[in-house]
């Protein structure tokens, strides 16, 4: 198995290339970041930063690395997984390997699973990033058990420290999108795959914390700018979740955990078991 870290970064401070010497990034300006012993850089200057601390907690890193870890999300994870290995099939011969970027990574199980899922004649160079250096860390720990595979950033969707024209392919994992950033990045024909829930999507969850729910919006979604139509795919399924910490760790791992009122919570934290329905839309476009 080929797999590499993606090295095309870039300088947060004025965009130009970064190149590693030892521990250290650095661009032809002088600007340097240090690789931390656990194998990640923090490429997030304070002024992008919204908060001291941004993104996901400890708490909730660990509580999404259970979740996960249980298998919960894994037709999620192969259907992703299936897609961008059939785009580096397709470029595998003669060609350099297949880069692909996850942006808003958390503690890196969708690379994680895509590194299982590949072949010995599918290069890979890949990279994570996130805004939270909690969810990075995590995934630079669980890396390190091996020869690192992945180069894993702290980092801003707004501000991607990446080259221009340099990926082959953006993962967005209920994330963050930002556009224009994503079309930046990927070279043409390249293609940003993104994962965004459907309108059933753990809806007996939200059944239990908001009193009503709001209504369904439009599945219609606009071609992004720069980008055309490739294809879409709908993922859904029931899961049964077991135990109070189950229902927790869920909870803890969904924006839900903020929007919903201490009553919501409580009632969540009540139960014992829970079926919820996972109906997610995996979207493909493809870089113009």
């Amino acid at each position: 198995m080929s797999i590499t870290p993606f090295q095309a970064l870039a300088c947060p401070l004025d965009g130009e290339p970064l190149h590693v010497a030892g521990n250290t990034w650095r661009c032809a300006a002088g600007h340097s970041f240090d690789i931390a012993k656990q194998g990640y850089v923090n490429l997030l200057p304070v002024q992008q930063k919204r908060s001291h601390d941004p993104g996901d907690s400890k708490a909730m890193v660990a509580a999404r690395q259970r979740f996960l870890d249980a298998g919960h999300y894994q037709p999620i994870a192969e259907a992703v997984s299936n897609a961008v290995l059939s785009h580096a099939e397709v470029q595998a011969v003669g060609n350099p390997p297949f880069s692909c970027l996850d942006a808003g990574c958390g503690e890196g199980y969708y690379l994680r699973q895509l590194v299982d899922a590949a072949t010995d004649t599918q290069p890979l160079s890949l990279m994570g990033l996130d805004i939270s250096k909690w969810a990075v860390l995590s995934a630079a720990k669980q890396d390190a058990k091996q020869a690192p595979l992945s180069s894993w950033v702290v980092g801003s969707n707004a501000h991607l420290p990446v080259q221009r024209g340099t990926l082959d392919s953006v993962l967005c994992m209920f994330g963050f999108p930002v556009l224009s950033e994503f079309a930046r990045v990927l070279k043409t024909g390249g293609v940003l795959l993104q994962v965004e829930a459907g309108s059933n999507h753990l809806r007996e969850l939200r059944e239990v914390i908001y009193p009503t729910l709001k209504a369904e919006r439009s599945t219609e979604t606009e071609v992004p700018e720069g980008f055309t139509h490739h294809s879409s795919e709908r993922v859904s399924y029931s899961l049964a979740l077991n135990g109070s910490e189950e229902i927790a760790d869920l909870l803890a791992m969904t924006p839900h955990l903020y929007r919903a009122s201490a009553e919501g919570r409580a009632r969540a934290a009540a139960l014992d078991v829970l079926n919820v329905t996972v109906d997610v839309r995996v979207a493909q476009w493809r870089r113009l």
